[in-house]
C-alpha cells in the first residue's frame, strides 16, 4: 500500500487531525471552544504543508484512489489541492528556482529588487492557483485533474458550510487559507537574496532536529533541489554526499 513505510506514521497523525476536525465538526457548537482549537492547531497543522510538499514529489501510496483521498485531507489542512503543488512546485519552483524571472516562487519584484517577507509571502500564496493553472497548461493532463479536485474540495467545504458555517469557519476555511499562507511564509527563507547559477550556493539548509522530524527533512533544502524525486527520508543520506559542495554560511540550526 505504502510505497515507502516511513510514510505509515505521518500519515496516520495527519489522518487522525482530519478524525478529530471532523468528530469536532459533528460534536461540538461552543464557537470559543473551536476558535481556541483553531489557534492551537496553527502551527501542528501548519507542519502538514511539509507532509503535502512531499507527496506532490513522491506519491505516498501505490494505489491512486488512495493518494486522491489523502489529497483531499492535505486540501483541508493545508489549502493546497490535488496536483497544485505538482504544477506550481515540482514543475515550476523547481527548474525555475534560479530564474527569478521565471519561478513560480519567485522572490523579486518585477523590478528585480528583493521582496521583504510579508511581501513574498501574500504575493505567493495569492497567486498560487493561478500559478499553477498556467503551469498546467503545458500538462494538460494534470491540469484537468488539478481543476476537478479542486472543484470537489472547495464544493465540499461549501456544503459542509452550509449545515454548519461557524464550525467549518474554525475548523476548515481558516486553516487552509492560514496553510497556503504558512507554506509561502515558510519557502521564504529557502531562496530569498541568493542570486546565484550554482545550485549548491541558492538554497539554505536548517538542520535542526526537531525542525525536520515534524517536517519530514524539509531543511535539507540544497539536496531536495539536488534530486527532488529523492524520497524525504533518505535527503540526509543525500545531504552528507553533497554537504562538502554547500557554504557554511547556508547552514543553520532552527527549531521552527
Amino acid at each position: 500500500m505504502f510505497k515507502y513505510a516511513a510514510d505509515r506514521l505521518p500519515v496516520a497523525i495527519i489522518l487522525l487531525f482530519s478524525v478529530v476536525d471532523f468528530s469536532l465538526y459533528f460534536l461540538v457548537e461552543n464557537v470559543w471552544l473551536l476558535a481556541l482549537f483553531w489557534i492551537v492547531m496553527i502551527v501542528p497543522k501548519g507542519k502538514i504543508c511539509g507532509w503535502n510538499h512531499h507527496h506532490q514529489h513522491t506519491l505516498t501510496f501505490k494505489q491512486r484512489g488512495l493518494n486522491r483521498i489523502l489529497e483531499f485531507f492535505y486540501a483541508l489542512h493545508t489549502g493546497v489541492t490535488t496536483n497544485l503543488w505538482m504544477l506550481h512546485h515540482v514543475l515550476g519552483h523547481h527548474p525555475n528556482f534560479m530564474d527569478q524571472t521565471k519561478d513560480e516562487s519567485r522572490w523579486t519584484t518585477d523590478a528585480g529588487e528583493k521582496m521583504g517577507e510579508l511581501e513574498y509571502t501574500f504575493s505567493v500564496a495569492k497567486t498560487a492557483y493561478s500559478r499553477g493553472y498556467e503551469v498546467g497548461k503545458r500538462y494538460p493532463k494534470l491540469q484537468q485533474i488539478y481543476v476537478l479536485y479542486t472543484t470537489i474540495t472547495f464544493f465540499a467545504v461549501a456544503v459542509l458550510a452550509y449545515f454548519n458555517p461557524i464550525a467549518t469557519l474554525f475548523l476548515f476555511i481558516l486553516p487552509m487559507i492560514g496553510g497556503l499562507l504558512l507554506t509561502a511564509w515558510a519557502t521564504y527563507d529557502h531562496h530569498a537574496g541568493l542570486s546565484t547559477e550554482n545550485e549548491f550556493e541558492a538554497s539554505r539548509n536548517n538542520l535542526n532536529r526537531f525542525f525536520n522530524i515534524t517536517t519530514g527533512n524539509l531543511g535539507y533544502h540544497t539536496a531536495h533541489h539536488h534530486e527532488q524525486g529523492v524520497h524525504w527520508s533518505l535527503l540526509p543520506e543525500l545531504h552528507e554526499k553533497i554537504k562538502h559542495k554547500i557554504p557554511p554560511h547556508l547552514i543553520y540550526y532552527a527549531a521552527l
